[in-house]
C-alpha cells in the first residue's frame, strides 16, 4: 500500500467516526497524519493573508495546546519551518537552545519532548506548516522523512482541493479557517485591537504585552485574549508598569 493509499484509508476512517463538516477537516487531517507517522500529536498551522499566524486544527487537545504554547513563546519549531520553507527537527536540547521560552512551556506543560515541524506549499490562503510531536525523543530518528513529506504534500491538496471545490468569500476564507481553533485565535486579534486603543500601542507592541502579561500569569495568549474580552482581565493591567 502507498503512503497516499495509507492516508487515504486513515483520514476515511476518521471522517466516519467524526463530524464531517469542513470546518473540522483541518482536525480530521491531523489525525490522520498521525495514524500515518506513527507520532504522538499532530497539528496544522497557516500564515493567513495579513501575516497572522492561524491554528487550523490538531490531533488532539495536548497537541493544540502546544500550538498555544508557541503562539504565546512568540517563535519555535513550525513557525521557524514556515519562515525558512525547511523541514525543522528539534529534540528537547534543540529545543531548550534555540526556543527557551517555548522549550519551557512545553516540557513543562504536555508530555511532548520532541518536534519536527514541515512547511506546507502554498494554499489558497496562505503558507502553513504541520507540527509533528513526539514523547520519546528517541522515535525521531525513527521518522521515515520521505513519508511525512510526501503526508504533508497530501495535507496541502486536501486543503486545497477543499478550497477550490467550494463556495467561500476572500474575506472569511475557506470552510476549513472558520473551525474552532481559528476562531480561538480570532479573539486575539480582536483583544489586540481592545489593547491597542486603550494603551496608545500599535498592533505589534500590544501583541508583545499580550504575551508578556500571558507568560508572567501561565496562560496562554489565547486564554488572556478571552478574559481581556470578557472584561475578566482589565486592560489597564497590561500597562506596563500597571
Amino acid at each position: 500500500m502507498t503512503i497516499a493509499d495509507r492516508f487515504r484509508a486513515a483520514l476515511a476512517e476518521v471522517s466516519a467516526a467524526e463530524p464531517a463538516g469542513p470546518e473540522l477537516l483541518p482536525e480530521r487531517l491531523s489525525r490522520a497524519c498521525a495514524r500515518v507517522l506513527a507520532v504522538d500529536g499532530a497539528g496544522l498551522s497557516m500564515v493567513d493573508a495579513t501575516g497572522r499566524w492561524v491554528p487550523l486544527g490538531s490531533s488532539g487537545p495536548v497537541a493544540a495546546a502546544a500550538e498555544r504554547m508557541q503562539f504565546t513563546a512568540g517563535d519555535g519549531p513550525c513557525t521557524t519551518s514556515q519562515r525558512r520553507g525547511q523541514p525543522v527537527f528539534a529534540v528537547e536540547e534543540d529545543l531548550r537552545q534555540r526556543w527557551p521560552v517555548f522549550a519551557g512551556l512545553l516540557l513543562g506543560g504536555t508530555p511532548f519532548r520532541a518536534v519536527v515541524a514541515l512547511p506546507l506549499r502554498p494554499s489558497p490562503s496562505g503558507d502553513g506548516a504541520l507540527d509533528l510531536y513526539f514523547t520519546r525523543p528517541a522515535a525521531v530518528p525513527e521518522l521515515d522523512v520521505f513519508a511525512a513529506v510526501a503526508v504533508g504534500q497530501l495535507v496541502s491538496s486536501a486543503l486545497s482541493d477543499a478550497a477550490v471545490w467550494s463556495t467561500w468569500s476572500p474575506a472569511e476564507g475557506p470552510g476549513w479557517l472558520q473551525g474552532p481553533a481559528p476562531r480561538r485565535r480570532a479573539a486575539v486579534w480582536e483583544a489586540m485591537g481592545k489593547v491597542g486603543i486603550a494603551l496608545d500601542v500599535d498592533p505589534a507592541d500590544a501583541l508583545a504585552l499580550m504575551r508578556a502579561a500571558a507568560a508572567t500569569t501561565g496562560r496562554s495568549v489565547d486564554d488572556l485574549a478571552a478574559d481581556l474580552l470578557s472584561g475578566r482581565e482589565p486592560v489597564e493591567s497590561l500597562r506596563p508598569g500597571g
